[in-house]
């Protein structure tokens, strides 16, 4: 089920078993993707990483994660381009700047709660009768599903990443980890960022404690080694060109940060992967 507006404005549904599996695979510019696991033991390959998703799970996808199936079951598939809903521009809170789609060295994914399952399931049902609705006002009517779906998502992603309750917080956490996406291959220093931010490395290091997962050097670490991994994975990229394109000035320094991060050599997964 697609809608493809007149302005290139893209929405696409489907319900995804092992029948159509290869639609996971498939690349669009400017995309983004949510699939709901509806059942079961389903394993994907992410980025050359393995995860294993249960029932009422939930994942997020941008245009540059490469998604390979293990073993699926049955999936409930939603893409859209930022044409259709700009998530930069529109609503910043809503549209999960920095969270469900900007934090990408980390794989965003939710559990969908039992008590707000219907939820879930009555905007589903809605997006399946509003895309067969071709009227001068489907666009609309389609867009302000997604924003429910994607307010739905953002609450529940907040809660179980442990985000911070006060916006304050919250935002320069946000803020944080969508500047990391933007500027990881340039600028390598918490300082740089703090700076972007208009504020101290100390404040920024203090909330992130709080939530208690990585460090904030941590996160640009690991946003720099995931672009490292697929560019030696799935492009003809020598080593040294990879190490100039995250920002590495000499491939003796890149190899040590892939190493220590990695256990082994870029030259090694190189080969490995090939």
């Amino acid at each position: 089920m697609k809608y493809i507006g007149k302005d290139y404005e893209y929405l696409r549904l489907e319900n995804i078993d092992h029948k159509n599996s290869e639609i996971l695979a498939e690349a669009k510019e400017r995309s983004l993707t949510i699939l709901w696991f509806e059942s079961g033991d389903n394993q994907l390959i992410v980025d050359g990483e393995e995860y294993i998703f249960g029932k009422n799970q939930m994942v997020f996808f941008t245009e540059f994660h490469r998604v390979k199936v293990k073993k699926i079951e049955k999936i409930r598939y939603l893409r859209f381009n930022q044409d259709f809903y700009c998530v930069q521009d529109n609503d910043i809170e809503v549209a999960c700047k920095g969270m469900l789609f900007f934090g990408a060295s980390e794989l965003p994914i939710i559990k969908i709660p039992d008590e707000h399952l219907e939820k879930f399931e009555t905007i589903w049902k809605m997006f399946k009768i509003e895309i067969y609705d071709d009227d001068h006002l489907q666009l609309n009517m389609l867009q302000m599903m997604l924003r429910r779906y994607l307010i739905l998502c953002t609450r529940e992603y907040k809660k179980q990443a442990n985000y911070p309750k006060d916006k304050v917080e919250s935002d320069i956490v946000r803020d944080f980890n969508f500047l990391v996406e933007n500027y990881f291959k340039t600028k390598q220093s918490l300082a740089e960022y703090a700076e972007l931010m208009h504020r101290s490395s100390k404040t920024i290091s203090n909330i992130f404690s709080k939530i208690g997962t990585k460090s904030p050097l941590q996160f640009i670490q690991d946003r720099k080694m995931l672009e490292a991994r697929r560019l030696l994975q799935y492009s003809d990229m020598q080593i040294q060109e990879v190490a100039y394109e995250i920002g590495y000035g000499d491939i003796q320094t890149f190899s040590r940060f892939f190493k220590n991060n990695a256990g082994i050599s870029p030259s090694r997964f190189k080969e490995i992967h090939s």
